[in-house]
């Protein structure tokens, strides 16, 4: 288990000058929580494979090969060690779709903003008003939306699709910022990593997962919302710390890794270690917070905050050793 020691400096001793950015993240990220699989791990990477499959959307060569770097089942059972088989495939293979329309719109977006108007617009239109699709992606989302409604609640669902179109609107915020002139400063980087994270998405599933339905006024309890938002992005940031050097070599803005670079005008190793700091104070205040509000809570409630619990560990050990994020291994934590 990965723990934070604050004595440890900002960059590696010279005596270990050959460790690399994985080796630094590992020594401060503060990770209390145990690591853990899903036991039907293999039978959702099938799943998903026939699932894009099915849908074409595995045709291109180069989407095959993303996938398989990216492993999409293999992040939903370090995320979602615990739910039963029919949760974890619907929760893979919606990693799935969102990596491929997430590099999709990176790709589109870098370029010609106005042409990512379609896709998203789309997106909305299928999650609010139930349209018919016209692309292979909106099928596939339109598929998924089929699969939610046929295991969740009307309410559950509904917060599904409402979350799935904030983040389809984050997408178009990145773009526009990709492209945009303005400097992009840590505080406007983090709000759109916030959309675009993607991970709310998932927690009516959490909600689904249980015996009984956590009670609507632990679902929009005060803590409990804090909860959700610190668990996003204790999730997504440690993404970033291990998606860092790749991104960088793409130009790409959104990362908080990055926008501490930018705005202290360090070395990589440096922001990584500003950015930890910053993840490891959301986390302490989660356990906090969590201490607080568990007491309170039924058991429906309790496993609610267990999802957002498997997305903070999931993302770590995720990142650490998947194929997408291999530069973190190559790249010394010396500037």
């Amino acid at each position: 288990m990965s723990t934070t020691r604050e004595d440890i400096p900002a960059v590696p001793h010279d005596g270990i000058s050959a460790s690399s950015l994985r080796d630094l993240i590992d020594a401060q990220l503060y990770m209390p929580y145990p690591f853990q699989r899903n036991p039907h791990e293999a039978e959702a990477a099938a799943g998903v494979e026939k699932w894009l499959r099915d849908r074409g959307l595995t045709d291109d060569p180069a989407v095959a090969e993303m996938i398989a770097r990216t492993r999409p089942a293999q992040l939903a059972s370090f995320n979602s060690p615990t739910v039963d088989s029919g949760i974890l495939q619907i929760v893979a293979n919606q990693i799935a779709y969102q990596f491929i329309f997430d590099d999709w719109a990176e790709e589109v977006g870098r370029k010609r903003p106005e042409r990512l108007l379609p896709m998203l617009c789309e997106s909305v239109g299928i999650l609010r008003d139930g349209e018919r699709p016209s692309t292979p992606l909106g099928a596939a989302l339109a598929d998924l939306l089929g699969q939610v409604t046929a295991r969740c609640t009307p309410a559950q669902a509904a917060r599904w699709a409402w979350a799935g179109r904030e983040y389809a609107h984050g997408l178009l915020y990145e773009a526009v910022a990709q492209t945009g002139s303005a400097r992009v400063g840590t505080g406007l980087c983090t709000s759109i990593r916030a959309l675009t994270a993607g991970i709310e998405p998932f927690y009516p599933l959490y909600e689904a997962a249980q015996p009984v339905e956590p009670p609507p006024e632990e679902l929009h309890h005060p803590a409990v919302r804090r909860l959700r938002r610190l668990s996003v992005d204790a999730a997504v940031w440690t993404a970033d710390l291990f998606s860092a050097a790749k991104e960088r070599q793409a130009g790409e803005l959104i990362n908080l890794a990055l926008a501490h670079q930018r705005a202290h005008r360090c070395s990589l190793p440096r922001a990584i270690t500003l950015a930890i700091r910053q993840i490891n104070d959301a986390i302490h205040e989660f356990e906090r917070l969590h201490a607080e509000i568990a007491p309170r809570l039924s058991p429906a409630g309790l496993g609610y905050l267990d999802g957002m619990i498997g997305w903070i560990r999931g993302c770590y050990d995720w990142s650490r050793t998947v194929p997408r994020y291999s530069e973190t291994v190559t790249t010394p934590a010396l500037p």
